[in-house]
């Protein structure tokens, strides 16, 4: 099949990439720069460029679905925050015959922006951290934990999150989140830390019947707080929870969460509506990728078996531009010399971001970040910086969704009609 990923600049896009190319599919991804991530790997075979998604995620679909018509796409496969106008605009896809694996735009709603998923999670129940919202730097003169973290409503990693350690810095955060429009989204999030082990969930869901489930922990830290070392990990109590809240939903599609071990339970600090990192799970014996693509054509699928625990996965350039952004040549080097080694960060570990047999390409930013961060260590912002921005909605971007009603499914005989012109 032809396989389209909505964006080529991220992590989760890589790993999917390879996954479905070694399933014998053709994959293509778009893009809004072709120096992205899907440049460097044989398993991306086209890139098809679309607008900036962020700012105007309705003009960027526009040219998504005339591009993949013309290529012929079979399935729109969502990587990052594209799932929100994908579900949104659901009907035109499913006219033109494109499949794809979203959830209803209402429930997508309750947990797109941090302040309807605390909400959300609130309702069903399931643990947080304890959080407050504000609307002004004045309303947190009480708060007294610290560290904390300080959250703008809509936003993607280092984007959207500030770590404070001050009564200072938390009212200075929360200016810059007032500054920047977070009131119109409701508020700004402070949140406070709590001590224990971060893992990642990522599931499948079945309209609302969980099909897939795969924990990891984080056992070294890259570059922006990514996952430079994974371990799998079993939490059947997140996993209930999980399981509760895309039932309450009637999810659809691939639905992942950040969560802190404490106390026995995993308290979730984050809700993406979307697939994340797949590349431990698949080492770990589930298959995400594949089930999602089932999921997406359609097809029954049936839950699948837990995963192994105690799978190790690295990420080898995450590793490098963390041990840059560290600032030290030396952390750098000893990183190299370790993985050379392999020990360390790769002992026992496989590399789930780029694997390089056979792809000769994938070492290519490796090696260029390693080179660059033994040079001076600040270049590390060159790889990582405008990453983000290349696949996050803006919080302009999601409320022009919030404000245009999503499309309603098309009558068969008016879906007929629109095949016909297609």
């Amino acid at each position: 099949m032809k396989i389209l990923l909505t964006e080529g600049a991220g992590l989760t896009s890589r790993q999917v990439a390879t996954r479905l190319d070694e399933k014998g599919h053709s994959v293509s991804a778009a893009v809004s720069d072709p120096w992205c991530l899907a440049r460097f790997t044989r398993h991306v075979h086209h890139l098809l460029r679309v607008p900036d998604f962020g700012p105007d995620p309705l003009a960027w679909f526009d040219v998504l679905l005339e591009q993949a018509v013309v290529a012929e796409i079979d399935v729109i496969f969502p990587t990052q925050e594209q799932v929100a106008v994908l579900s949104h605009q659901l009907p035109r896809l499913t006219a033109a015959g494109l499949a794809t694996a979203v959830p209803p735009f209402a429930a997508l709603q309750r947990v797109q922006d941090k302040l309807s998923a605390r909400r959300t999670l609130e309702e069903l129940g399931l643990p947080q951290p304890v959080t407050l919202v504000v609307q002004d730097p004045d309303e947190v003169n009480g708060w007294t934990s610290f560290p904390a973290f300080v959250k703008a409503p809509v936003g993607t990693g280092s984007t959207g999150v500030q770590k404070v350690t001050s009564q200072y810095e938390l009212r200075r955060a929360v200016a810059h989140f007032v500054a920047t429009g977070s009131c119109d989204h409701g508020g700004v999030l402070v949140q406070e830390a709590v001590d224990g082990p971060f893992v990642m969930a990522q599931c499948i869901f079945d309209a609302g019947h969980l099909v897939a489930f795969h924990a990891n922990e984080r056992v070294q830290e890259g570059a922006n707080g990514s996952a430079a070392a994974k371990c799998s990990v079993e939490l059947p109590a997140l996993q209930a929870d999980l399981a509760r809240l895309g039932q309450s939903l009637r999810w659809h599609g691939a639905l992942s969460v950040d969560a802190i071990v404490a106390g026995g339970r995993a308290l979730v600090i984050d809700v993406n509506p979307r697939l994340v990192e797949p590349g431990n799970a698949w080492a770990a014996g589930t298959d995400l990728v594949g089930i999602l693509l089932a999921v997406a054509q359609g097809h029954s699928v049936a839950p699948a078996a837990p995963s192994r625990p105690g799978v190790r996965t690295h990420q080898l350039l995450m590793a490098i531009l963390g041990a840059g952004q560290r600032g030290r040549r030396r952390d750098v080097a000893r990183l190299l010399w370790t993985v050379a080694r392999r020990r360390g960060l790769a002992t026992g570990s496989v590399e789930e971001l780029q694997p390089w047999a056979g792809d000769w390409r994938a070492l290519v930013l490796p090696a260029a970040a390693a080179l660059a961060t033994l040079v001076r260590p600040a270049l590390f912002g060159y790889f990582t910086d405008g990453a983000v921005s290349r696949y996050a909605l803006a919080p302009e971007g999601w409320r022009q969704l919030c404000q245009v009603p999503p499309l309603e499914p098309l009558s068969p005989s008016i879906q007929h009609q629109f095949e016909a012109t297609v």
